[in-house]
């Protein structure tokens, strides 16, 4: 197999449609994260005006003191004393120029203080499955090690904002940057504007954590996600970037190995008004193999069964584990092809007795 590989201490490159990993080192390895904390902070956000919580016309005003200490403290949107903001401008801030006094301002607006937004952070973490994430800091300024995640964390939340929010994605993410207050600052997203398909996400640096990317690129139905960490250059970390993520699309091939709504094996069913129902794939299922090899396929339905009954044709009742030869195992969930309700009672009774005699 071609591999495609990289210096930075750590890296990983993951198509999201399918979940394969195309390339990991030490991609379980915590770092800090620096101003890419901020797309947790974006990402709490976006929760929270799904929810109605928040909503992007309301006005922010930074208290007197938080604007005193985050004027010019690092990249800022320069908000003036007293100057009320719309929330829609703090999300393209921070977005887009990596802007701290935009997110302590909607930290400290939506949290009601900084502990109170990172502990929010924290909350969404958890519920995310970032078990290796800890936020203590809604813009990842130097907090002595306490603010921490690693690269399959990150993946988990740019997979998370990009499916749930999908258009609030393509609102903040990827400018060229951003004007406000009469000062214009570019965006140094080191792959948007410069590889196909890319729109975004979040660059970080400070000196304790080195250059840090969270990037993501879709061509032609293939979206991928990719993190680098502790680089030492900054123009290192765009040229590994760049190199990288189109390696990632160049050096596979994408496969349909099922469409859509076809039957991929049968599910067995405990005390359901029929014992066996066929599964079917809940939508298609691509997979990224080495361009130019035919690598062997080895293709598993799982599942803990029999499953007992009543079981809906919405619900994922196993999985379908894909293996391709020299890569990592990736699943896929597998439907059931139609509502099965449990079994009156004398047939349950009946389905015991013939279970005595198999």
């Amino acid at each position: 197999m071609k591999a495609v590989t990289t210096d930075a201490p750590v890296a990983l490159l993951v198509d999201m449609d399918s979940g394969q990993t195309l390339v990991a080192r030490n991609d379980r390895h915590r770092f800090i994260p620096a101003s890419v904390t901020k797309v947790m902070t974006l990402y709490l956000a976006f929760e929270l005006i799904d929810r109605g919580k928040l909503s992007p016309d309301q006005l922010v005003t930074m208290r007197d003191v938080t604007q005193a200490e985050w004027d010019r403290k690092g990249s800022t949107m320069f908000i003036r004393p007293g100057q009320p903001v719309s929330l829609d401008e703090l999300l393209a801030g921070i977005a887009a120029i990596s802007a701290n006094d935009a997110a302590i301002a909607l930290a400290e607006a939506a949290g009601g203080s900084v502990d109170g937004w990172t502990a929010m952070m924290n909350d969404e973490a958890r519920k995310l499955g970032m078990r290796d994430s800890h936020f203590t800091t809604p813009n990842g300024w130097p907090d002595d090690g306490k603010t921490f995640t690693s690269a399959r964390d990150l993946e988990v939340l740019a997979r998370a904002l990009i499916r749930r929010h999908p258009e609030k994605y393509k609102r903040y993410f990827g400018r060229d940057g951003l004007a406000f207050n009469g000062v214009a600052q570019a965006n140094h997203d080191p792959i948007t504007r410069r590889v196909r398909g890319a729109d975004g996400i979040k660059t970080g640096f400070t000196n304790e954590a080195g250059h840090t990317f969270l990037g993501s690129a879709e061509r032609d139905g293939t979206r991928l996600i990719m993190i680098l960490a502790g680089v030492e250059d900054y123009e290192d970390r765009g040229i590994v970037s760049r190199e990288l993520i189109e390696r990632g699309f160049a050096d596979f091939d994408r496969i349909t190995v099922f469409r859509k709504n076809a039957t991929i094996g049968t599910l067995s069913i405990q005390d359901g008004t029929i014992d066996r129902v066929a599964l079917k794939a809940s939508r298609d299922i691509r997979v990224a193999v080495p361009k130019g090899e035919r690598p062997q396929i080895v293709l598993t339905v799982r599942y803990a069964g029999p499953v007992r009954a009543p079981i809906s044709p919405d619900v994922a009742a196993a999985m379908l584990e894909v293996k391709i030869e020299g890569m990592e195992p990736v699943n896929f969930p597998l439907l059931p092809a139609q509502q099965v309700d449990q079994a009156g009672f004398f047939r349950r009774i009946g389905n015991g007795m013939r279970s005595w005699f198999t």
